[in-house]
């Protein structure tokens, strides 16, 4: 299958889901259980958020990455409730009884979020791939997406010729600390060398760009995002086979919080009621064609 770059072919076949539009309509609180005949008032289901035990009382605080990338948030700005991560952290919230004024966005990095220790926050979205040894440290909701990950190189690299793992084995990587990249990177490729480590997604990009190393590993809709949008020349050379379906993300949550179980449910009933897939289909986009390699 041939690759190419996603730039021209994003915009001749209309379907770069990073500047799709915003989700329609402010969220509402979700409604309590009433008996049957009654229907809920806002403040019956304002008081369902303010039981939970949270942060901040009456609050849900929900920390991301700075910055947040699209497709993930757009422009920066989680609280307009952009991309796919924003909007289902407000769903989420939503259906835990909050409303949307009461949703408080922080920032953090994504090591110390993964972190042993105290957080100022209830839960943090930004990628983080349920392990089991993250869950030494934190607790994770169920998962609301499951990813692949795949190869960015520059046009024109050798790299970039690639056609399988491989094609990849000698050449120069770079990976972002504390992310799942560099093990699925170590057991497609196999590599003849170590990558390179950097301590965030826009070092390991700025690597790419200044040449530091032939290509670089992240998931697959942030790959599209960054070929299409961040990286002049940037090429999708293609994902790596995942027989299982590929990495899951899920809210992260200090460990032993109260708020675990609640989150879980609510995330499964997002998805149970179809929320999830909805937001997966308006913020990224899975109709282009990336080559797998083997």
């Amino acid at each position: 299958m041939a690759k190419f770059t996603l730039r021209a072919t994003l915009a001749a076949a209309g379907t770069l889901a990073l500047a799709l539009t915003a989700c329609g309509g402010t969220p509402t609180a979700t409604e309590t259980s009433p008996a049957a005949g009654d229907t809920p008032a806002a403040s019956e289901t304002t008081a369902a958020g303010a039981a939970l035990e949270t942060f901040t009382d009456g609050k849900f605080t929900v920390a991301t990455g700075e910055p947040a990338y699209s497709p993930w948030v757009e422009d920066n700005a989680p609280e307009s409730g952009k991309g796919f991560e924003a909007a289902v952290a407000y769903a989420v919230a939503e259906e835990l009884g909050f409303a949307k004024e009461d949703v408080v966005w922080v920032r953090t990095t994504f090591d110390s979020a993964i972190a042993p220790g105290a957080k100022d926050w209830d839960v943090n979205i930004q990628q983080f791939t349920i392990t089991d040894e993250r869950k030494n440290a934190v607790d994770f909701s169920s998962p609301y997406y499951t990813t692949t990950q795949a190869v960015i190189a520059l046009e024109g690299s050798p790299a970039a010729a690639a056609t399988s793992a491989a094609d990849l084995k000698d050449l120069a990587f770079g990976v972002q600390a504390g992310t799942t990249s560099a093990a699925v990177y170590e057991k497609a490729v196999q590599p003849s060398k170590d990558p390179l480590i950097f301590n965030s997604s826009q070092d390991t990009v700025q690597a790419l760009k200044g040449n530091q190393v032939d290509a670089i590993v992240v998931d697959l809709p942030t790959a599209l995002y960054l070929a299409a949008v961040e990286i002049e020349g940037g090429v999708v050379v293609g994902q790596f086979d995942d027989t299982e379906g590929g990495d899951e993300f899920g809210f992260v949550l200090p460990k032993g919080s109260a708020l675990t179980a609640p989150v879980t449910a609510a995330v499964d009933a997002v998805r149970d009621a179809g929320t999830l897939k909805q937001l997966e289909t308006e913020w990224l986009s899975d109709s282009i064609d990336v080559p797998v390699l083997k």
